[in-house]
């Protein structure tokens, strides 16, 4: 594989899919070439500080760093979590990734595990992602046992916060998928007690490639701050979701252009964890989490969520609010009460039934549950109502007054 030029070529994605059967771990090898030796992989950490790969998992921490504070504490009793749980419900670019690079998702997996010293790995895929697990498990049985690993596929549960960190390692010791922010971060003490590196499976798939061909390949892709390519689930124009490789620094414009936004649209940018925005607004900002985050914009799990023409914004968000309260934790206030009462409000507002100061009561809610929450479920939920109040002013105004909006929805009382 060659450094990509102008205009971008496709490195996660390139070429066909992976087949099922004998001949598709040779396949990989011969797309790619083989994985460097487990002694070579062992320096991967400095390539991927080198190499400036950020998490796909919505965070964007960096890599390196997340796998030198496992490798410090390794004793050799690490154990790798491979994240696929994909709760986002707007995206879909981890269950492609599994279900098309199966064997790319094991080899970043397996440097992983020689990087921090791992002698366990587990695959968490979610359970209504049955394509991708059986994927998976036909590429673990592709391959031989790994002398000094071993490696387990486990379905995740179903629900938005089950592929948090600290969540996935409490399921994994409890069978709970609950945040548990009071305790020890999985670094420190995570399955079984041991260090564990939690890392979602786009990011892994990278580390397999900067594992084989380096830092300055990875980098010559970007166009600004953040440097490589980025999968992207595009969606709300009618028909599944579109799975893109694009590299960072490419325009929302041009993602709009191509999925056939109309004009004066908005967008969810980054999935429900994210927020709203006007299309004409972002039109020409980078899809680069570092200029984004400038902005007050976040790439996150790099969902772009298109409105339809004529689709009503108020609506839209009182769908992610119904979906956001109904996938708490149920472990505090903030989101058992908070969430209710904010998503009650909006949906109050979206069928044309709204109590008279619910729009006020939204903001001040909103504004009350940031940052009380005992993981950031609330957080992010609130971040996205706020975005909305902004975006969609004048639509939940008329909302509020006339029990309608602008674009007609058919919210009349």
């Amino acid at each position: 594989m060659t450094p990509s030029t102008s205009p971008f070529e496709p490195r996660l994605l390139a070429g066909p899919p992976s087949a099922a059967g004998p001949e598709a771990l040779k396949a990989h090898a011969l797309r790619l070439g083989h994985l460097p030796a487990a002694a070579e992989r062992r320096d991967l950490i400095a390539a991927l500080d080198a190499s400036g790969l950020l998490g796909r998992g919505g965070a964007g921490f960096p890599v390196g760093r997340k796998w030198r504070s496992v490798a410090e504490r390794s004793t050799g009793d690490v154990v790798v979590v491979v994240n696929g749980a994909e709760g986002e419900p707007r995206s879909a670019k981890d269950g492609a990734l599994m279900r098309l690079r199966p064997h790319l998702v094991l080899d970043g997996a397996l440097a992983a595990a020689d990087a921090v010293g791992a002698t366990d790995v587990v695959l968490y895929v979610g359970r209504e992602h049955a394509e991708a697990r059986h994927a998976l498990a036909r590429a673990l049985a592709e391959r031989q046992p790994e002398p000094n690993v071993r490696m387990q596929l486990v379905a995740a549960p179903v629900g938005y916060v089950a592929g948090e960190a600290t969540a996935v390692v409490h399921y994994l010791n409890e069978g709970d998928a609950r945040p548990t922010f009071l305790d020890a971060r999985p670094h420190e003490r995570g399955v079984a007690g041991r260090p564990t590196l939690v890392q979602n499976v786009e990011s892994l798939a990278q580390a397999g490639l900067i594992a084989r061909f380096g830092p300055d390949w990875y980098r010559s892709a970007g166009r600004l701050a953040t440097r490589g390519s980025a999968l992207i689930t595009v969606s709300g124009l009618g028909g599944r979701p579109a799975v893109r490789e694009i590299e960072y620094g490419t325009t929302i414009g041009e993602i709009a252009r191509s999925a056939g936004a109309p004009a004066g649209s908005s967008v969810l940018l980054g999935g429900y964890f994210g927020g709203w925005a006007s299309l004409d607004e972002v039109h020409d900002e980078p899809l680069d989490p570092e200029s984004m985050r400038d902005h007050g914009l976040g790439f996150g799990c790099g969902v772009l969520s298109f409105l339809s023409a004529g689709a009503c914004g108020v609506v839209a968000t009182a769908e992610v609010m119904d979906y956001m309260a109904g996938s708490t934790a149920e472990q505090c206030g903030p989101c058992v009460f908070g969430l209710a009462n904010i998503a009650g409000a909006t949906r109050r507002l979206a069928k044309g039934t709204a109590k008279g100061d619910d729009l006020e009561r939204i903001d001040r809610w909103a504004r009350q549950v940031q940052g009380r929450g005992a993981c950031h479920h609330p957080d992010g939920a609130v971040g996205m109502i706020l975005s909305a109040l902004a975006t969609f002013h004048d639509d939940f105004a008329s909302h509020q007054v006339r029990r309608r909006c602008a674009v007609l929805c058919g919210t009349a009382a």
